[in-house]
């Protein structure tokens, strides 16, 4: 009796497989020992491979997305006409027996033959120049914050008990008090003095808190960290002038981005750590082409900001569903069945920015007081789970909307809207009013309104 046997069709026919290293790169064009090879990292190692490949009449190419010791090869390789696929390295682990270099780049080129492999997202080449310099200043506000934290430290070596008075210590009050203090200044009533009218302590409180006990290496320290801190906003105001000329090159040079035109949202807060001399809420509706993000509550100026440097408006549209950037996002369920049975349901572990930016986005949501529809489903589900699901939940419903906005150029309609102030007032009194009145099933007429 004849054994049946499951043949499986290679989909690429010439491919090869690349183990990404270090120090070298280990390349299979087959599964032969001849059909395997090593290079160097340096420039001419790799032209000299991209050239070994071409004479080999390799196609495509599948690669670990290994640190960043990818991206030179796989500029290269694009750049000479192949078809690069950048792998996730958790779909090319599962290889059986003694792990080596050899072997990794063989399977890599099997698995890539059968079609096995997907490739990972990557975003064009002006969106990811833009997110070198978002994620650089991120990287810097980061370093001040820490700068700041050992400031407030020597401040409270020194007894200066600023952290107290002030909600901010690189605020307005709390920085001119600490850059008057490392000149020299310790009278606490002249310190008090250069308290800003917006401070909420008064001079005299503050200057309970700004008794110093002299100690001249706390003080030592303190000048150190806040050059330091003056140092680091230097370098961010020098982010901000590179990321407006990179948002201003690419509107510019798409008259579709460069004709759409927005009324600025005063409504909207200012973060201090936002680019101030950059209008982000005109740059995002161009950047995507007419669609308003910054109407969705919640949404703030890091976010939109996260969102241009992250994907892009050509990133969001390589989604063929909302679904499935949600899913890449990771804030949608990863369901395990077994016989019919949900094992799990967890959301899987893994985070990039943009899904930390719009779990941010989702918190805001729910600190909301006037009542949206976001912020309501945001209570429904803090109510049901908690507090945690309710900021993955919300961010996920955010990420389907924003897929919406863009892919579909459907706007984002708030049945209320944004409103000021005063008209939230009469808004409230209006319906209270409504509600009293279909309570009690009371007529117009008992009132004394004129009614036509």
């Amino acid at each position: 009796m004849e054994k049946d046997s499951i043949s499986m069709d290679v989909v690429n026919p010439k491919a090869a497989g690349i183990d990404i290293g270090s120090r070298s790169h280990w390349v299979a064009i087959g599964q032969n020992e001849e059909d395997v090879r090593e290079f160097g990292v340096f420039n001419e190692d790799l032209y000299e491979m991209a050239h070994w490949l071409f004479q080999n009449q390799i196609r495509t190419i599948a690669m670990e997305s290994t640190g960043t010791y990818w991206q030179n090869l796989y500029a290269v390789l694009i750049a000479k006409g192949f078809i690069v696929i950048l792998c996730n390295g958790k779909f090319t682990k599962n290889i059986k027996g003694k792990k080596t270099d050899i072997k990794d780049c063989q399977w890599i080129q099997k698995l890539h033959s059968l079609g096995l492999l997907s490739s990972s997202f990557l975003p064009d080449n002006d969106t990811e120049q833009l997110r070198t310099y978002c994620r650089h200043r991120a990287n810097l506000i980061h370093m001040a914050a820490s700068t700041s934290k050992k400031m407030q430290k020597y401040l409270r070596l020194l007894n200066l008990r600023l952290d107290v008075v002030v909600k901010d210590i690189c605020g307005l009050t709390g920085l001119k008090i600490i850059r008057s203090i490392c000149d020299g200044e310790t009278n606490p009533e002249k310190l008090a003095e250069m308290r800003h009218y917006n401070c909420r302590k008064s001079e005299e409180e503050i200057a309970k808190a700004l008794q110093s006990n002299g100690r001249q290496d706390y003080l030592f320290a303190l000048k150190q960290e806040l050059e330091t801190y003056d140092h680091l906003q230097n370098k961010i105001n020098q982010c901000d002038i590179e990321i407006e000329q990179m948002l201003n090159e690419i509107i510019d040079s798409d008259d579709n981005k460069k004709q759409h035109y927005t009324n600025p949202k005063p409504h909207k807060r200012i973060n201090k750590n936002t680019p101030k001399n950059i209008d982000l809420n005109l740059k995002s509706y161009q950047m995507f082409e007419g669609t308003d993000l910054m109407a969705i509550e919640g949404m703030s100026y890091s976010t939109v900001l996260a969102l241009m440097s992250e994907v892009g408006i050509e990133g969001i549209k390589k989604f063929p569903t909302a679904k499935h950037f949600a899913s890449w996002l990771r804030l949608a369920p990863n369901n395990k069945i077994s016989g019919g049975k949900v094992l799990s349901s967890k959301v899987p572990k893994g985070s990039n920015r943009l899904k930390i930016a719009l779990r941010n986005a989702a918190n805001a949501i729910g600190n909301l007081k006037e009542s949206t529809p976001l912020r309501d489903f945001f209570h429904r589900i803090n109510f049901r789970k908690g507090r945690v699901s309710a900021i993955s939940a919300t961010a996920r419903k955010l990420a389907i909307i924003i897929w919406n906005m863009v892919v579909k150029n459907s706007p984002y309609v708030n049945p209320e809207g944004y409103l000021f102030l005063d008209q939230k007032r009469k808004l409230g009194i209006t319906k209270r009013i409504k509600k009293q009145i279909d309570k009690f099933n009371i007529d117009p007429e008992d009132l004394g309104f004129l009614t036509t």
